[in-house]
């Protein structure tokens, strides 16, 4: 859906869905297709910007380095 650019910033001036209708001169229904648009495509950058895993503490990254180098020293 192409999202109109009038409504869209009425919307996020967070004007109502009723009031965005009657100010642009159309139903409520396309303000709340516009607005549920909107709210996908932020959903959507918010879960782009999260990390895919917890970031590893420096207790256990020591932990594992120790694991690592205990086991490299095995192999000569």
């Amino acid at each position: 859906m192409k999202v109109r650019a009038d409504i869209a910033a009425l919307v996020r001036d967070g004007h109502s869905d009723d009031y965005v209708a009657r100010r642009l001169y159309c139903d409520r229904s396309t303000v709340g297709k516009v607005r549920r648009v909107l709210r996908q495509a932020a959903a959507r950058q918010v879960d782009e910007a999260r990390p895919k895993r917890m970031p590893t503490s420096p207790a256990q990254q020591a932990a594992n380095r120790a694991v690592l180098l205990a086991a490299l020293r095995e192999d000569r």
